[in-house]
């Protein structure tokens, strides 16, 4: 069981340094900003897998829910402007 919970650790771990990468190279800022949520989708896997429950909601709502949500709202009132 433990070579499972390292193979699924590793998998966590690389798949946020792939979301990460994936969201400073998106040339469209809505591609970034959905990329940083899943990033955060994955650290709450990551807590969870560390056993820190408490921990990942508290990331999941705010790392993967409120922030890219904030930014959604801010890009369209940014491009809004941008149209007049």
């Amino acid at each position: 069981m433990s070579n499972l919970l390292i193979v699924l650790n590793v998998l966590v771990v690389l798949g946020m340094i792939v979301t990460a990468i994936l969201a400073c190279h998106f040339e469209d800022n809505l591609a970034a900003v959905i990329a940083l949520g899943v990033t955060g989708i994955f650290a709450a896997a990551e807590f969870l897998l560390l056993h820190a429950p408490d921990v990942a909601i508290s990331e999941a709502a705010v790392g993967a829910a409120l922030t890219p949500l904030i930014f959604i709202i801010a890009l369209r009132k940014i491009k809004g402007r941008d149209n007049k």
